[in-house]
């Protein structure tokens, strides 16, 4: 069975839940226009230059460069607004960030992945069908949110109740589609995990480290900066293996497998993070 039936079913219904949790106010910036910059910034500059670095550091193969290059360029999606929540951070900038960055991405994914093909990919074949990508991210990314978005101001009550279905469902359906792709993929994985393991993890740690740096040289408050760590941590490992095993886009499984390890390394790093967080504040308030 083509596991892309598989995958884009998931990602589109990955982002109608997102959508129902969003609101057409969450999209305005001017009231937290510093906190959102800096992550923005975390997000779709920092963590794709860092890739970048880390991938042509570690001599990649094509295909992992471009994966690891994909995932960078995916931020998360409504898992990082539970995150936020448990770590305390602003729920708040956690949904504006995702609202954001679900939209910019439509345009930042094409354009820097055009270039992460062209310098790496061209020499083995691989290239980036623009219009197809863009098509894609159309119909499985934006057109779900605007219909979530629409579900939610016009029946409040019915997508709260969606939304507990669907949230409950995404944890499980992201570990379904991994592990499909690990068996698949079982050899690339087992040949390439050390050094990809190793780059991925790096990637992870100095993004939400410098991430992090940045937003208290920034003046941003404690929560803020922990929803920035979170933010810039979270990858939609659900888009990056949909464009990678799309047939209308990469066509190639090899592609996702970074996707994979970063999505199992970022749910490790990131629940060590809350940990972190939650023994902190218990250590303070047993002061």
């Amino acid at each position: 069975m083509n596991s892309i039936f598989i995958v884009l079913p998931i990602l589109t219904l990955l982002m109608f839940d997102l959508g129902l949790t969003l609101q057409p106010q969450d999209f305005f910036i001017a009231r937290r226009s510093r906190a959102i910059l800096v992550g923005l910034l975390g997000q779709l500059v920092l963590l794709p230059a860092i890739a970048f670095a880390l991938a042509t550091a570690f001599g990649l193969t094509p295909y992992l460069y471009i994966g690891v290059i994909l995932i960078a360029c995916c931020p998360g999606g409504s898992s990082s607004n539970i995150f936020s929540m448990l770590a305390k951070g602003d729920v708040a900038l956690s949904v504006s960030l995702t609202a954001l960055s679900s939209v910019i991405t439509l345009v930042t994914v094409p354009v820097i992945m055009q270039w992460a093909t062209a310098n790496a990919g061209e020499a083995v074949g691989i290239r980036l069908p623009v219009g197809s990508l863009l098509l894609q991210n159309l119909f499985t990314m934006l057109v779900p949110i605007m219909a979530g978005i629409t579900v939610r101001h016009y029946w409040r009550t019915a997508a709260a109740r969606i939304d507990r279905v669907l949230s409950k469902c995404a944890f499980p359906a992201l570990v379904f589609l991994a592990g499909i792709f690990f068996i698949q993929h079982q050899s690339t994985i087992a040949d390439n995990f050390t050094a990809l393991g190793l780059c991925i993890t790096l990637l992870i740690i100095l993004s939400v480290v410098m991430a992090y740096g940045g937003a208290r040289a920034c003046a941003l408050n404690v929560s803020e900066c922990r929803t920035i760590v979170i933010e810039v941590g979270m990858q939609n490992a659900a888009q990056a293996i949909a464009i990678a095993s799309s047939p209308f886009v990469f066509n190639n499984g090899a592609i996702a497998v970074p996707a994979i390890i970063y999505a199992l390394m970022m749910n490790v790093i990131l629940l060590i993070y809350v940990g972190m967080v939650k023994r902190r504040r218990a250590e303070a308030v047993s002061i």
